[in-house]
């Protein structure tokens, strides 16, 4: 029987090293993590990932196939990767950022949905030197900011450092990467829809029989689509988008308990209380207290 391939998820992420610069379970960036003992053997990522090569050299397998890194360039790890055969030289220095598949649901656009799926296919990308040093500019600002909470802001426009930092890099990455290098099925264009207006949802809707019929679409299909192109049902997916928003919510935002409910679309205090405490485990106070807003 073949040994089973261990699964890192970003739970595990703050006990893998001291290259570890931040964690908040969504976001880690991290730098000088080839020590790392588990990364030296097969495992499965279960979230999102960009590697930026600053200088040397790093060979590693996606899926069973071979990539080489070299300085500028950059390497897209998506969720339900396996990763394996990893090998660098002493020279080897990185800067990576890594975000939970719910949490990245947050910046997806038509222009962004449309590279990631192309870096899905082509996952290496060479960046000149002026957009890798933009890259590591963006990198050093959102730390910088995590380690000053009280200028300007604090700590709430880390998303929106994320967001300017996605738009560039994914506009640096649709510069390189052919635009014909993946012809989308029907069922790709239907998943492409969904995930837009998952992205999009302004009232923060949870129905799947409500995305089913924006998409004129019945919602078995709609499901069967979802997990056959990702794995999970739209369902999950839906609650991966909104449990996203909610911790966002709660970590980033001055509003009360009551105000996020609200604007996401819930009833009542109550039910909202039980929904994130059947997702997240602890309630939406706790939750503030333990990571959130004012911490």
């Amino acid at each position: 029987m073949p040994n089973q391939i261990t699964e890192l998820n970003m739970s595990d992420v703050p006990t893998l090293s001291s290259g570890i610069k931040y964690y908040d379970e969504d976001v880690a960036f991290a730098d000088h993590i080839m020590s790392i003992p588990s990364l030296q053997r097969t495992f499965k990522v279960g979230f999102l990932a960009f590697v930026f090569c600053l200088d040397g050299t790093l060979q590693i397998s996606l899926n069973g196939k071979r990539y080489e890194l070299q300085a500028h360039d950059a390497l897209f790890v998506n969720s339900n990767t396996v990763v394996s055969d990893i090998e660098r030289d002493e020279a080897f220095t990185c800067k990576i950022i890594a975000v939970t598949s719910d949490f990245g649901l947050n910046f997806i656009n038509n222009t962004i949905f449309d590279s990631i799926t192309r870096m899905t296919e082509n996952p290496l990308v060479h960046f000149t030197e002026e957009e890798m040093n933009l890259m590591v500019r963006y990198y050093e600002l959102a730390i910088y900011k995590i380690d000053h909470p009280n200028v300007n802001y604090g700590r709430e426009t880390l998303i929106d450092i994320l967001r300017c930092y996605a738009l560039d890099l994914l506009s640096s990455i649709s510069r390189h990467v052919e635009e014909s290098s993946v012809m989308l099925r029907q069922g790709d264009k239907l998943f492409h829809r969904f995930v837009i207006l998952l992205a999009k949802n302004p009232d923060n809707e949870r129905s799947v029989k409500w995305f089913a019929d924006q998409l004129y679409v019945s919602p078995k299909y709609l499901t069967s689509i979802c997990k056959n192109k990702s794995g999970k049902t739209a369902s999950e997916l839906i609650t991966m988008a909104i449990v996203g928003r909610i911790k966002q919510h709660l970590q980033y935002s001055a509003m009360s308990i009551k105000e996020i409910a609200t604007i996401m679309n819930f009833d009542n205090l109550s039910f909202f209380g039980k929904y994130v405490k059947k997702h997240l485990g602890i309630s939406p106070t706790n939750y503030r207290n333990k990571i959130g807003y004012g911490r």
